[in-house]
């Protein structure tokens, strides 16, 4: 019995989604529609990342499900491609080039700890993604992003309070709230190639 909430053809359904929400917007600017039922018209949160070449090229999502599934890919797919305040909009020059990856996210929880010092403790590399907020100042990481950059527990917490603009170690003040959530995730291969889940070394760097 798998502990999967997605299955293979939804995860498959969602990136090739994500994709021609990305292709038809940057060649005429169009808006695909959700036509897809099931887990697709339910509220939930996810995050379209874009790479070329190995290297990020966009990624933004909803890390709350204040969207039904389809149109928050439709809508982060766009936004990870001409939205990102990191890069240039993708051009249809590149768009051959780039290949796309779709998280399906649980809501972020806080973390329960006895105190902020044990806060590593309570995070599993290769299942949590973290968010890190504080005075206005928010940030968040997906749990690949630490296997990808061979993180421990603490580097993933400064790592999370960078992101959010924050110095590293915020993770230890009392006005930070650390949060953790857990993701599903599908990537094609290659531009427009097989997709395929994406399998983590829990608990492991």
């Amino acid at each position: 019995m798998s502990n999967y909430e997605y299955s293979e053809e939804e995860g498959e359904i969602a990136v090739k989604l994500a994709r021609r929400a990305i292709e038809e917007y940057i060649d005429i600017k169009l808006i695909v529609k959700n036509n897809y039922g099931g887990k697709f018209v339910e509220k939930r949160g996810v995050f379209t990342t874009i790479t070329k070449g190995g290297e990020l090229r966009g990624c933004i999502g909803f890390p709350e499900p204040v969207y039904p599934l389809g149109e928050a890919i439709i809508k982060s797919a766009i936004a990870a491609a001409v939205n990102d305040p990191r890069f240039p909009p993708i051009k249809n020059n590149e768009v051959d080039d780039i290949t796309v990856e779709i998280s399906f996210l649980t809501p972020p929880k806080p973390i329960e700890a006895k105190s902020k010092k044990d806060l590593p403790s309570h995070i599993e590399i290769g299942k949590d993604g973290l968010v890190a907020t504080r005075d206005g100042y928010s940030g968040l990481l997906l749990p690949q992003v630490a296997v990808d950059e061979n993180m421990d527990p603490e580097k993933f917490l400064d790592a999370v309070c960078w992101k959010a603009g924050m110095e590293p170690g915020c993770w230890k003040d009392r006005d930070t709230i650390i949060e953790k959530f857990s993701a599903e995730v599908f990537y094609e291969v290659e531009s427009r190639g097989p997709v395929f889940r994406k399998t983590m070394e829990i608990g492991k760097v």
